[in-house]
């Protein structure tokens, strides 16, 4: 049976993208409960500065407490080298930094052109390699930006392969504004494979504008993408992108996968019972995708994947 992880960024790129701030405490029943169904991974929160994102001004707690979690894998998202500091003071098992594809939006997320973004991969892959945490890099709106239009494959692949002469442990392919399609991304999975090494690219971080988030995952793993981000419910999206709303959904995907016959080590009956924590907690935002309700769909989920 192929395994798949299904790493859940719901508690960082679902909350950022949102104007309530989530309780600590919630996070952190949101968390406990996603590990106890299964999930191995999850992306708890960005060490960024309060101010831009005050939802995110708990995620030195938040990594303290998921540490816990016996069998979690724990990551967070730093946007430079001070962020990638104190997220190894917390005790990170693995941290990632995004790095736009769009120049544009490069300088919108962070700041920074290109040059300066790899000038800080270096700095932040020296600081995870004395700290001996896993170090990855998003290759953000890869496939396409909603500020500067069509991003050309050839520079997704040339700032590919700078990153990781920068010092880049790994690599996910962003579609941050969701305008990916699946003969794109076997495309452009096939295209950075080829250039970083087939090891080093892993990942993909979709979003679902389209409609098309669950037809890309399916050629990634075509492709041999290992491990898809997700959000539950679908929350989340990119506040710096306009227009690009909505994850793909954990609950969906988990579905799917398991449905297939991929191995995930998710029970999705109790996925889909952790629903009820973000309900609570914030009722103003929609959730998305499969709901509990949906007993007769389960009943053949369950048939099937057996």
């Amino acid at each position: 049976m192929t395994q798949i992880l299904v790493s859940e960024v719901g508690p960082r790129d679902g909350l950022q993208s949102i104007k309530a701030v989530l309780p600590t405490e919630a996070k952190k029943a949101w968390i406990a409960a996603e590990a106890a169904a299964g999930v191995r991974e999850i992306e708890v929160g960005s060490f960024v500065p309060p101010s831009p994102l005050p939802q995110m001004a708990d995620t030195a707690e938040i990594v303290a407490f998921a540490r816990g979690i016996e069998g979690l894998n724990v990551v967070a998202l730093v946007p430079n080298a001070k962020g990638a500091a104190r997220a190894v003071e917390a005790g990170v098992h693995g941290m990632s930094i995004p790095f736009s594809m769009s120049e544009t939006h490069s300088q919108r997320n962070v700041r920074k052109d290109h040059p300066a973004m790899l000038a800080e991969i270096a700095e932040v892959a020296r600081i995870a390699r004395e700290g001996g945490v896993h170090f990855a890099v998003g290759l953000s709106t890869a496939f396409g930006c909603t500020i500067e239009g069509a991003v050309p494959e050839d520079q997704v692949v040339r700032l590919a392969v700078a990153a990781a002469e920068a010092g880049a442990q790994e690599f996910s392919l962003s579609d941050t504004t969701g305008y990916a399609d699946p003969a794109q991304v076997r495309r452009l999975v096939r295209k950075v494979k080829a250039a970083v090494g087939a090891d080093k690219l892993t990942t993909l971080h979709l979003h679902n504008t389209r409609g098309l988030g669950l037809a890309n995952a399916l050629a990634g793993l075509d492709e041999g993408i290992t491990t898809l981000d997700s959000s539950l419910g679908g929350l989340g999206g990119c506040p710096y992108a306009p227009g690009a709303s909505g994850n793909l959904v954990t609950e969906d995907l988990v579905l799917m996968l398991n449905s297939m016959g991929f191995g995930t080590g998710i029970d999705l009956e109790k996925l889909l019972a952790v629903r009820s924590i973000l309900a609570e907690a914030l009722p103003q935002e929609p959730l998305y995708g499969f709901t509990p309700d949906a007993g007769p769909m389960l009943d053949y989920a369950e048939r099937i994947a057996r």
